[in-house]
């Protein structure tokens, strides 16, 4: 088994997809690290193979609403959350790893490789030292974060394709409590 494992995303929102993602990196770690990327909303930067997550209306929650979404959906799942750490993730600056992550000789990236956006993820991490345990490679993405801002800005069913606890967060949110 793996001592410390990590998994990222932007979570913009956690569905039920990234929560599998999560609880299968759980299963391969002791424990795991999950990064949010774009933490900060005033460095988004325009990243040519997935041109919409410098956008605004791309990343409508904050990284402590982010965070909160993972948490409360891992502990309806049972997750102990000692064995978890949610770090903000600067993606592509990689000067500042050191300041949010283990060091890559003790850290085995978990990635889920989708489309040519993952392949540069893993080129990355690779010339960065850290081992890549690819996950689903050319599998099909079934939910994404834009159907879930899609149907929040519709009125539509969003809560089909969340964990609950993601759900009741949104609804704090939605309710001005977070």
């Amino acid at each position: 088994m793996i001592s410390i494992g990590m998994a990222h995303g932007r979570f913009q929102g956690f569905h039920l997809e990234h929560l599998q993602y999560l609880l299968t990196c759980l299963d391969r770690c002791e424990r795991l690290v999950v990064g949010i990327t774009n933490p900060d909303s005033t460095e988004y930067q325009f990243e040519g193979a997935s041109d919409h997550r410098h956008l605004a209306e791309a990343n409508p929650f904050s990284y402590f609403q982010r965070s909160e979404m993972i948490r409360e959906s891992l502990l309806d799942e049972g997750v102990d959350l000692a064995r978890i750490t949610v770090t903000p993730f600067h993606l592509f600056d990689p000067s500042k790893w050191s300041s949010y992550l283990p060091p890559p000789r003790n850290t085995t990236q978990f990635v889920r490789a989708f489309s040519a956006w993952e392949e540069k993820k893993i080129a990355l991490f690779e010339s960065n030292g850290f081992s890549v345990h690819v996950l689903d490679r050319g599998a099909p993405k079934n939910v994404e974060g834009k159907q879930v801002r899609a149907l929040l800005n519709s009125g539509g069913d969003w809560r089909s394709i969340v964990p609950p606890g993601c759900a009741r967060v949104i609804e704090r949110i939605q309710s001005g409590l977070l």
